[in-house]
């Protein structure tokens, strides 16, 4: 229409009601300009609006300004509908639920999909309890020719978005790409798997992802990621492999620091078995652990600065939800939400603030509370069993528990290998 307009075409433009033209005031005035530009009469129907006279244009300038208003308004009351909809309970779902639920026509609640359920228990089985990577889980179940919901293949993505979905733990979201919008509650809906696994494997992710690359390192190499130069305090790499030549000869895996590669750095490469044996010289020096007081100190003052943290986080959720609540009362002062609207979001922002305070008062009683930690057990059974892990197990193991490695190959005169020693070992917080 606007082209024909433009090429002289058009001698009138006729609507029923302005809002059938637009609802912004911007493109309202330039659609008018467009109008007058190509000497192009408008009217509306409804209105009985000429554009041809100084008062016809504005009235409706005037018109459009209200009927922006309408717009915003509507979109504004949309989206506290959606936000009182997820904090009574039901999953924003139409077309598209989440794997392992259905939601027929004109049901509020999401129903289990048995058959998918199944599957969805079996993802979370093959991350928590194999350590299988998102991939391999897809490769797996693309293998075995399930689909995804759509009739679509699994990748890593997909994967890794289903364990991450709160969903399964029979919770609700909304606005998930709004850190500042972002919440989950409570759900109407059954869940597929316990929450204690759920978390488990959430925690899991995040110790993963600092420590998985692209490049994801080879088993043998367990300690990639985590090992450090001792001399200078870089990151060491993966150097070698454990392959054989033509001749035979293995070639055994080293780790070397990367400042060495732009001679920075002195540190000489240390291999592979010669850095496990001196971790485990350095696990077997620890002390009895009756008599551990400097690392119970340590790992004390770790859990203390991480409430510290929480209820930091805590503190500013509760002033969040005070703004909000403050916003709710303009909103329904100034008569953009009737009280119904506004009593049931003022309930909702009353039990969350009660919900944040009492966590803030549990976490100020473990800030004040002497702690007993367990990260001796993990240095014991990490003793007793590390010779019996698989290459994989040992793998896992460094990911889950250990931060960082501190190496160094201390070399002697004359010999052709120097002593590689581990310095310092850190445990992952928590």
């Amino acid at each position: 229409m606007i082209e024909d307009i433009k090429s002289g075409k058009v001698e009138n433009v006729l609507v029923f009601k302005l809002d059938r033209l637009t609802r912004s005031i911007v493109d309202l005035i330039n659609l008018i300009e467009l109008f007058n530009k190509h000497n192009c009469a408008f009217n509306s129907l409804t209105e009985s609006i000429d554009t041809h006279s100084a008062t016809g244009r504005m009235f409706i300038k005037i018109l459009g300004i209200f009927a922006e208003f309408e717009r915003e308004n509507i979109s504004e009351r949309v989206r506290l509908g959606f936000e009182r909809k997820v904090k009574e309970g039901y999953a924003l779902v139409t077309n598209n639920p989440s794997y392992g639920y259905d939601k027929k026509k004109g049901e509020k609640i999401q129903a289990v999909n048995e058959d998918e359920a199944v599957i969805v228990r079996e993802i979370f089985a093959m991350f928590l309890g194999r350590h299988i990577s998102y991939d391999k889980i897809a490769r797996e179940l693309n293998n075995r020719n399930i689909p995804t919901k759509n009739n679509s293949v699994w990748t890593g993505k997909t994967i890794q978005c289903l364990l991450t979905n709160c969903n399964y733990k029979g919770y609700v979201r909304y606005a998930t790409a709004d850190e500042e919008r972002n919440f989950e509650t409570k759900g109407l809906h059954e869940p597929i798997i316990s929450e204690e696994m759920y978390d488990e494997v959430q925690e899991l992710i995040k110790n993963m992802s600092v420590k998985v690359y692209k490049k994801h390192p080879k088993e043998e190499n367990c300690f990639s990621g985590i090992a450090f130069c001792g001399v200078c305090g870089k990151k060491m790499v993966t150097h070698g492999d454990y392959t054989k030549d033509t001749a035979g000869y293995t070639m055994p895996a080293s780790y070397r620091c990367t400042n060495r590669m732009y001679k920075k750095c002195t540190a000489s490469d240390a291999r592979h078995i010669k850095v496990e044996e001196a971790f485990l010289h350095y696990i077997n020096g620890i002390a009895d652990f009756d008599t551990l007081d400097e690392v119970q100190i340590a790992i004390k003052q770790d859990i203390k600065n991480q409430n510290l943290e929480l209820l930091s986080s805590l503190k500013k959720q509760h002033e969040k939800l005070e703004r909000k609540e403050k916003e709710i009362l303009e909103k329904y002062v100034q008569g953009n939400i009737d009280f119904d609207g506004y009593i049931v979001v003022k309930n909702s922002l009353a039990k969350e603030k009660q919900e944040v305070s009492s966590l803030m008062s549990t976490t100020e009683d473990f800030i004040d509370e002497e702690i007993t930690i367990k990260k001796e057990n993990i240095i014991k059974s990490l003793k007793e069993n590390w010779e019996h892990l698989s290459k994989a197990e040992k793998r896992q193991f460094i990911i889950n528990f250990v931060e960082k490695i501190e190496i160094v190959n201390q070399k002697e005169h004359g010999k052709r290998e120097g002593v590689v020693k581990v310095l310092n070992v850190e445990f992952n917080k928590g």
